[in-house]
């Protein structure tokens, strides 16, 4: 089956902001929609785990994904909507299905920690049930659990699921599902913005990335050089990003990055709780490097 979407690129996993009652500040966030579309990515991520999805309502969910939509023209929207209950997550995807979500990112169920024939039932029930095209979303580091190879490569057999976002860290293991699973339409994305370019290399397709909220310019640039088989352009740009990939993740993710949205003038840092602010001693050094990319000889001109 080829599906609608093609999950090549850059698909930056956007922020939710919060107002100081930490309510979602929609304007904000579809005037952050317009400008990653602007900056030329491949697809918007709304209410992943960066967005902080594990804190919205049911009803907040499809009200970010709907508001993500009507903001953009062209780019399509693929929607988190994943739960540690089938049920919920089925309920969910089909929302934002109705909602007009391009695509649908489910993270792996999580806490309970099912056996892989638990994973295998549990995505194959929601693509079986909603016919959009689906990632299926492995994060162990946040789930306690981890879907193994032999796992994805059975799902990717099924027509509705399009591809898988890697966030184990390992390479190897990525590496051998990308091999795995090329008869197939599938495609294997970087959940790992330090990952993305050695993953690139093995034959995946693009990133759901953090780091391209703050840099899309530069993260489009290093994919694209990638795709294109420039790899001392990739390079290039990927050591310059590199600082920043790093230090988006000092603490737990998304404070970091939403710290540096607001000191970009991109949206508040504020998160919902129990999150907190970043940490003071974490602050300058963040500040810090994102005045080194503002200056750095590889410019955003040079890199568009």
């Amino acid at each position: 089956m080829t599906h609608d979407i093609d999950f090549t690129g850059v698909f930056p996993a956007m922020c939710t902001p919060f107002d100081a009652d930490e309510r979602i500040d929609f304007e904000t966030l579809q005037t952050d929609a317009q400008r990653l579309e602007a900056a030329g990515v491949d697809g918007l991520v709304p209410v992943g785990s960066t967005g902080e999805s594990a804190t919205l309502t049911h009803d907040e969910h499809v009200r970010v994904v709907e508001a993500v939509i009507d903001a953009v023209d062209d780019v399509p929207v693929i929607a988190g909507t994943g739960s540690n209950n089938t049920r919920e997550a089925l309920e969910l995807s089909e929302r934002a299905a109705d909602a007009g979500a391009d695509g649908l990112l489910l993270i792996s169920p999580y806490y309970n920690k099912p056996e892989q024939q638990g994973f295998l039932e549990h995505y194959q029930t929601i693509a079986d049930a909603v016919d959009v095209p689906q990632i299926v979303y492995n994060v162990p580091s946040r789930t306690g659990q981890t879907i193994e190879p032999d796992t994805v490569v059975e799902l990717a057999s099924h027509p509705t699921i399009a591809g898988y976002k890697a966030a184990e860290g390992d390479l190897g293991v990525i590496g051998e599902i990308v091999e795995r699973t090329t008869e197939h339409d599938f495609s294997v994305l970087s959940g790992d913005d330090a990952l993305t370019l050695p993953l690139l290399s093995v034959g995946g397709s693009g990133a759901i990335s953090v780091v391209a909220n703050i840099e899309p310019e530069r993260t489009v640039a290093m994919v694209g050089a990638a795709l294109e088989g420039d790899y001392e352009r990739a390079r290039a740009i990927h050591h310059e990003l590199g600082p920043l990939m790093r230090e988006l993740f000092v603490e737990t993710n998304p404070i970091p990055v939403k710290e540096a949205m607001e000191i970009r003038g991109y949206g508040p840092g504020r998160l919902r709780s129990p999150l907190t602010r970043l940490r003071e001693e974490n602050r300058e050094p963040l500040e810090s490097i994102l005045h080194e990319l503002e200056t750095a000889d590889v410019s955003r001109a040079e890199v568009e």
